[in-house]
């Protein structure tokens, strides 16, 4: 299950990618993260914690350059976020978990 932020996490990553790279990387990065996600539903405790960034009981998932951030004990798994890893994670995830 996707949550709010998720959903526009990967509007904006697909947005982008048509605007960099076009549509075929653009289809090549979904295309990535679909079956990320899909793997993730079917094996919810892979991944990795990253006490450095939160002590929210998530995974982190990479794919590319992005990261899926889940909560593995949802059923079904619970997509919190999907970040670049560029960016301020330990301050995204926060906001993220003060509006949960």
């Amino acid at each position: 299950m996707l949550s709010p932020e998720a959903e526009r996490d990967i509007v904006q990553i697909r947005d982008y990618c048509l605007e960099e790279a076009g549509v075929q990387m653009a289809r090549h990065v979904m295309g990535k993260l679909s079956k990320a996600l899909r793997f993730l539903a079917s094996t919810p405790g892979s991944g990795h914690r990253r006490d450095d960034l939160t002590d929210e009981d998530v995974r982190f998932w990479p794919v590319f350059s992005y990261l899926i951030v889940y909560t593995p004990t949802m059923r079904p798994i619970g997509i919190a976020r999907v970040l670049h890893a560029a960016r301020d994670l330990e301050a995204l995830l926060r906001k993220s978990a003060q509006r949960m």
